[in-house]
């Protein structure tokens, strides 16, 4: 199944969806526009309930998505930061029910960056840029980048990252923990499907288990935390899905 909007591409194949930022011109500047199809297209995943894993990607060779659209940016007030424009849509990203998986070409900056960061992985080319420049223009990475980047990369080198503004390569991205894999530039789109792939050989709702008590644990006390693990584990071993597979795995068979 495929569908075309003007900012993004939608394409569902086998339980993996694909969605393609498509304003390659502006190096897939988040626009209005973009948030709103983004919306749309992620509740209608969810009504589906067909797809278990999704790949974020953005088209073109220069960029994942080079940030917010500055034009529309300079003119939102107060009242426009306490909407959370970008950060609701990153926020709903994040909390999906499946994995996701940026596939990141060109720039991540700004925006871009907290979209990926937003993802439960990220994929990146040898080419791709990362940093949070907000700085420069005055503001900060308001859409969850303060409290994302520090949990993946610790919170001093998040805060030179923040504070200097500069760029950084695939190679120091992954370095420091930002991203999870780096491959050749014209491979970061299949190899952030095989990963997709991978994960959908597991049971889908062990995953999606794991990925709730995971998020939680970084908003969450470890009491809490371990109590949200204690009560998925007795979910999971009531499923019908964790005994087909244990016993497939006690009988030396694996499960398609």
């Amino acid at each position: 199944m495929s569908e075309q909007a003007r900012a993004i591409l939608l394409e569902i194949e086998d339980r993996l969806a694909v969605v393609t930022l498509n304003r390659p011109e502006v190096r897939n500047a988040i626009d209005a526009t973009m948030v709103n199809e983004l919306h749309d297209a992620l509740d209608g995943l969810l009504a589906d309930g067909e797809v278990q894993a999704l790949v974020l990607t953005g088209a073109g060779e220069k960029a994942f998505a080079g940030g917010a659209d500055i034009a529309q940016l300079r003119e939102r007030g107060s009242v426009d930061a306490l909407r959370t424009i970008n950060a609701s849509l990153f926020n709903k990203i994040e909390a999906l029910p499946f994995p996701t998986i940026a596939a990141i070409r060109g720039y991540a900056l700004g925006g871009g960056c907290e979209m990926a960061m937003a993802c439960d992985l990220r994929v990146a080319g040898e080419g791709a840029k990362f940093g949070q420049p907000e700085v420069a223009l005055g503001i900060i990475p308001a859409a969850g980048g303060t409290q994302r980047l520090p949990r993946l990369v610790g919170l001093g080198r998040a805060k030179e990252i923040v504070f200097t503004g500069r760029i950084l390569d695939a190679a120091e991205a992954l370095q420091i923990g930002l991203v999870n894999g780096v491959v050749p530039d014209a491979e970061v789109l299949d190899a952030a499907k095989k990963l997709a792939r991978d994960i959908l050989q597991h049971g889908a709702l062990a995953v999606r288990l794991a990925k709730l008590a995971l998020n939680a644990s970084s908003r969450t006390g470890q009491d809490a935390g371990l109590l949200l693990e204690q009560v998925a584990q007795a979910v999971l071993f009531e499923s019908t899905d964790k005994r087909e597979r244990m016993t497939a795995f006690l009988e030396k068979r694996r499960k398609r």
